[in-house]
């Protein structure tokens, strides 16, 4: 089987991959939806969270997710020295904590001004009102290229709602189409 490049897919041939563009890359990277979280941590004493869409279950057995975060995020540092985090998912109407998290001028304080939380086992901020969360010891981590991937082993977990989630969709803000079945 030949990749596009035209290269073996046999992954014993190695190729330097051609230059792709930023502004490629994040056009088709706009074609994917994805639920909006806000990681949470602490770093001394204080909370501190950020927008995060890249997100994933990892593995059942040991019950792990991982998040991917910029290195230059505050949130990065906080989670590296806290060796903790917590991943609140988002529902349709939180869409202003999402935007609020992801200002990248908004520091700490103002991120959280107003928003309610409670504190999980490890001691992160658990939002109220999310979709669910899920609240994570560090177990690893890997850097690639401008992001580090914290993998985090789930210590407590909790749906807490059942409203629509909030989506990123084609560099936008979404929400779940409503489906109407007529006839039925």
């Amino acid at each position: 089987m030949k990749s596009p490049a035209g290269d073996e897919m046999s992954g014993m041939k190695t190729m330097s991959p051609p230059h792709v563009e930023g502004d490629a890359f994040k056009a088709v990277m706009a074609q994917w939806a994805t639920g909006v979280t806000i990681a949470t941590t602490c770093q001394d004493g204080a909370p501190v969270g950020m927008t995060a869409t890249s997100f994933s279950t990892l593995s059942l057995h040991p019950p792990q997710i991982l998040i991917c975060a910029n290195r230059k995020a505050n949130t990065h540092t906080a989670i590296v020295e806290s060796g903790f985090f917590a991943v609140n998912l988002l529902a349709a109407e939180q869409q202003e904590w999402g935007m609020r998290f992801a200002s990248p001028e908004a520091n700490s304080g103002e991120r959280f001004c107003g928003v309610p939380y409670a504190v999980a086992l490890t001691g992160a901020p658990i939002l109220t009102g999310v979709l669910g969360w899920l609240d994570c010891n560090l177990q690893d981590s890997h850097s690639s290229g401008d992001h580090t991937i914290f993998i985090g082993a789930v210590v407590a977990c909790e749906v807490t709602s059942a409203a629509d989630p909030l989506l990123y969709f084609r560099r936008a803000w979404q929400r779940l189409a409503q489906i109407s079945h007529k006839g039925e």
